[in-house]
């Protein structure tokens, strides 16, 4: 064999991959640099895990699948790495880590794992076939020098998923699993802005750049976390995360405010302001701009002092129960994961190898293994990759 392991993709997954595993191995990207989403990821400083990653922070057709990788190779494990490699980082919100100063760093951190491992990278080359053959697989690269033949002893497909196209992304590895019979759930794209139509879409849009803490909610899973109108429709924290939950035709349950807030807040100005509307009212709880889209059809008095009980009710449904039926969503253009990808049941939880195809291992995004927003799909990419690593240094 030319090689003991080919690496199919120099991102998070292949290059954690590539850091642990000895040997003769190559890791090839068509990109022009390793690591793109890493270094995009963030703001450009990289959302690199989270502290509080458990199992439940992630959707998969086997929610028990995770659990081994994420136990073995915990984000302790990863940040240890990052403090010894003396990256500055900090904890932003409901534990996201992130770079003081740039991903670039995380960058630097993984391809120096790689060189120690004597793994070789060699990028703007894509896959044109892999073949099985006896002890391995035999693969055809193609790059600016022509094309390349190779064999390897195991093949790892890290080559991520459909998210942001513009970047090379592709189902490359979801068509390489079905080439060698590993079934692939239905996929959608995840972590991705709503969009809406019509008169909804045109209210969106007058309010575009607002933004407001409020709970979403869809098919009995809720995030209270903000959200962010736009001129297309629903974004922010709260909105991405559901997004992960949503189907198209469902609606979303979006809450502004809690009911004891909301009643103990007219109550006090029913007693003292009870001339002023509604609306001045509750723009003290809620942005200006907002408040006018919230009441729009809910024919309440012209002094807060006026409101009637079914009143009352009516703007409580509204600002606690708001349904919202989107369009869809923004689709694999921002999407910031794929939901969905290469069946776990043909996979081992323990190696990441395809149960019946020695060798061939899946890792990161192009495994149906999703995380919320947070720093946990990067999470997923290291544990995996390690596990996958490890694996194949057992094997040599």
């Amino acid at each position: 064999m030319d090689y003991d392991t080919l690496i199919i993709g120099a991102g998070a997954a292949g290059m954690m991959c590539a850091a642990q595993a000895p040997g003769h191995c190559l890791i090839i990207d068509h990109a022009k640099a390793v690591g793109e989403k890493i270094r995009i990821s963030g703001g450009g400083r990289c959302n690199f895990t989270n502290i509080y990653t458990t199992p439940t922070n992630y959707i998969s057709s086997n929610p028990h699948f995770m659990k081994s990788a994420l136990a073995r190779y915990t984000q302790w494990d990863f940040i240890d790495w990052v403090a010894r490699s003396g990256i500055a980082y900090h904890e932003k919100t409901l534990g996201q880590l992130f770079c003081d100063n740039s991903a670039k760093e995380l960058i630097a951190m993984l391809q120096k794992g790689v060189s120690d491992a004597g793994a070789h990278v060699q990028l703007n080359t894509s896959i044109q076939k892999v073949s099985a053959i006896d002890g391995g697989y035999a693969v055809v690269l193609s790059s600016v020098k022509g094309q390349q033949k190779i064999t390897t002893h195991n093949v790892v497909v890290a080559c991520g998923a459909k998210p942001i196209p513009k970047m090379g992304a592709t189902d490359f590895g979801l068509r390489l699993a079905q080439q060698f019979g590993l079934a692939v759930t239905d996929t959608y794209a995840g972590l991705v802005p709503f969009t809406f139509s019509g008169a909804q879409h045109e209210a969106f849009k007058a309010i575009s750049g607002v933004a407001a803490n409020a709970r979403l909610e869809a098919n009995g899973t809720a995030f209270d976390e903000a959200i962010l109108f736009t001129h297309r429709g629903l974004s922010g924290p709260a909105s991405l995360q559901i997004s992960n939950y949503w189907a198209p035709g469902d609606a979303i349950t979006v809450g502004v405010l809690n009911v004891q807030l909301l009643h103990a807040t007219l109550q006090a100005a029913k007693k003292t302001e009870g001339r002023k509307s509604p609306q001045t009212i509750l723009t003290r709880l809620l942005p200006t701009r907002l408040v006018p889209l919230l009441l729009l059809d809910l024919d309440l008095p012209q002094r807060v002092a006026d409101i009637t009980a079914h009143q009352l009710e009516k703007l409580t449904e509204r600002l606690t129960h708001w349904q919202l039926t989107p369009a869809g969503t923004e689709g694999y253009r921002t999407a910031e994961v794929m939901v969905g990808g290469v069946d776990t049941d043909g996979l081992s939880s323990k190696t990441m190898m395809a149960k019946t195809k020695p060798g061939l291992y899946f890792i990161g995004e192009c495994v149906d293994v999703t995380g919320w927003l947070g720093g946990y799909n990067f999470q997923w990419a290291w544990s995996s990759g390690w596990v996958a690593g490890q694996s194949i240094k057992e094997s040599l």
